[in-house]
């Protein structure tokens, strides 16, 4: 009978290390509970500490109890330090685990990008939620092992060993502890699920209304892409000049991005006047931080409206000490933007073109802009200069100089005529021979004659060059006419000196 008896408590034994060994040393819940018993621990041995050390203070005689006397009293500060530790958080069983976390404060949804905020917060509360819910169900888990325990320390109990009745009134206490850290969890739970839903639907309502705005923004931004869409249909049926529609197209555009700016603002910002204040100091601000862009933009408007450059003009620009000519290729916001071409400047000055060369556009206030194709104009003044000496036949010069031009640059007299008869619409025109001037002029080494021709804006050069050479083959074939250039001429005497007589007495 004895050896069953002994069998049956290994049984016991054996069972409840398979219940300890079930339960993680990891778990939250047993660390909570070892933590406040070992405050309590703490504390108990912290009384006995007192008790001893107030004897001692009254009784110390022997040296003896004095060395003990001053070692409680260096304990005592220990163990006071360690329970101040203690206390605030393990003193009381399980109070950090089964307080939920903290709900924050529903933020302001009132733009976008506060939608995302809301969402970020609502699934950080749910995951706040899962949590909770995870570790009331692993102290459930727990409970039920715990009441297994129970059972086995009981029929252990039975047995009559004082051992196991003190393990017995152990595991109750334990068990009872947390059976009621369940039920606050539970209570606790059911009012924190219920926070967490009526907070959910404030924001989710938040969202809503901004999505709801969101769309009616969108909406409206379409109807406006739309209309501006057909402008420009309009625009390209029925404007065939290619910088006519390029301006138009740079308006609609510019205007529509205006539009769709001031529908987002007006729709986020709930008090106009204060928007108006805004705009008042921010323009101030800019107006003196960042005076160049303030004038660009200024500058753009000049030049847009006033119409004195347009896309595909050809213009010179005097920057720094250089000149830069060259066709406009945009007029943006802030810079106009050229591509530098091969003209008399290149030759004669730069030495280097196809430069893509961006201007600001406050330069129309304060540099030289000059348009070589203004209004209906394509055509500009180019001269073309040669010497001939005095001895030639100046007069035939200048009249093979004439025909020549006159042969040459005929088609684009003609097209200036025009366009200066259209341009007095706009201007006061006095002089508006556009037939070619030759001109004579006495210089160092002989008579100069240049001749002054209209041709295309775009492509002076050309011209100049073939005028340049039919000038030289027609002085060339002429008898009476010399091309003059710097030339040297050298008198030799040709007649033969005597050398002087020599006496006898001189050595040579």
């Amino acid at each position: 009978m004895g050896l069953d008896l002994e069998q049956q408590i290994l049984n016991y034994e054996q069972e409840l290390k398979d219940l300890d060994s079930s339960i993680s040393d990891a778990n939250v819940w047993i660390k909570s509970y070892a933590t406040y018993l070992a405050a309590l621990r703490v504390k108990d041995d912290l009384d006995k500490i007192k008790q001893r050390i107030k004897w001692l203070s009254k009784n110390a005689k022997t040296a003896k109890e004095r060395d003990e006397l001053n070692g409680l009293i260096a304990k005592e500060s220990i163990l006071t330090s360690q329970i101040g530790q203690l206390k605030d958080e393990h003193y009381t069983p399980f109070s950090e685990l089964i307080t939920p976390p903290k709900i924050e404060e529903i933020p302001e949804i009132n733009n976008p990008f506060d939608i995302f905020t809301g969402l970020s917060l609502i699934k950080t509360l749910n995951n706040n939620l899962d949590e909770y819910k995870k570790k009331k169900e692993n102290l459930s888990e727990l409970i039920t092992i715990l009441k297994k325990e129970v059972e086995i320390h009981q029929k252990l109990a039975e047995v009559g060993k004082q051992e196991y009745t003190d393990e017995l009134k152990e595991i109750q206490l334990q068990l009872l502890r947390f059976e009621r850290a369940l039920d606050t969890m539970s209570s606790t739970l059911e009012v924190y699920q219920k926070r967490l839903d009526i907070t959910a639907v404030n924001i989710n309502k938040s969202v809503e209304t901004q999505v709801y705005r969101l769309a009616k923004i969108g909406i409206a931004i379409l109807i406006v892409f739309f209309i501006f869409f057909v402008l420009k249909l309009i625009v390209k049926k029925y404007i065939t000049d290619n910088e006519r529609f390029y301006m138009a197209n740079k308006i609609i555009t510019f205007t529509n991005f205006t539009i769709i700016i001031l529908i987002v603002f007006f729709n986020y910002i709930e008090n106009a006047s204060y928007l108006v204040t805004i705009l008042g100091f921010a323009s101030a601000g800019i107006a003196i931080a960042m005076k160049d862009w303030f004038m660009s933009i200024l500058g753009w408007l000049v030049i847009v409206f006033g119409g004195s450059i347009h896309v595909g003009d050809r213009i010179r620009v005097d920057m720094d000490g250089m000149q830069y000519v060259g066709d406009v290729l945009d007029i943006s916001l802030l810079r106009i933007t050229i591509l530098e071409d091969v003209t008399l400047t290149s030759v004669m000055t730069n030495r280097r073109a196809g430069r893509i060369i961006f201007i600001p556009n406050n330069y129309v206030f304060t540099k030289m802009i000059a348009n070589y194709t203004h209004n209906s104009l394509k055509t500009v003044w180019d001269g073309v200069k040669i010497t001939i000496t005095f001895d030639s036949n100046h007069k035939k010069a200048m009249y093979l100089v004439k025909e020549i031009t006159k042969k040459y640059s005929k088609g684009y007299t003609d097209i200036t005529r025009k366009q200066l008869n259209r341009l007095r619409q706009h201007y006061s025109l006095k002089n508006t021979n556009v037939e070619p001037r030759i001109y004579s002029f006495i210089e160092d080494n002989g008579l100069e004659v240049e001749a002054w021709y209209l041709t295309n804006a775009y492509a002076t050069l050309t011209l100049r060059s073939v005028i340049s050479t039919e000038i030289v083959d027609a002085f060339n074939a002429a008898d009476d006419i010399t091309i003059a250039y710097p030339t040297q001429k050298l008198h030799v005497d040709m007649r033969s000196s005597k050398p002087t007589d020599l006496h006898e007495n001189e050595l040579v």
